[in-house]
């Protein structure tokens, strides 16, 4: 899957996000390591953002192919049980990253 379908395919699961609730701020880097590419998740001021940049003041670095990924997101993929064996790879506030994991299985 090329990096351009996995951003459509999280905006579209996104789409629905309110973050009004959302009390906090999030910015995620994710590195596909099969396709060395990268793009961001951000939430700020309640409004979710996905897009093909590297975000320098990250609070987390997810490393993961882009199978995975798309396995992370569509729930076929314990984030736990990619993080334990490998699979997933986090640099950073790992609190930070299982956020974003929550927010998939919404």
């Amino acid at each position: 899957m090329t990096l351009e379908k996995i951003i459509a395919e999280i905006k579209e699961k996104t789409v629905n996000f309110d973050g009004s609730n959302y009390g906090g701020f999030l910015a995620i880097q994710v590195t596909l390591s099969d396709l060395n590419q990268v793009f961001y998740v951000e939430i700020k001021d309640g409004k979710l953002s996905v897009e093909p940049y590297e975000y320098h003041d990250r609070q987390a670095n997810l490393i993961i192919s882009s199978a995975n990924f798309v396995k992370l997101i569509n729930n076929k993929l314990n984030s736990v049980l990619a993080f334990t064996t490998g699979l997933l790879k986090i640099e950073g506030d790992i609190g930070k990253a299982t956020e974003l994991a929550g927010l998939f299985k919404k």
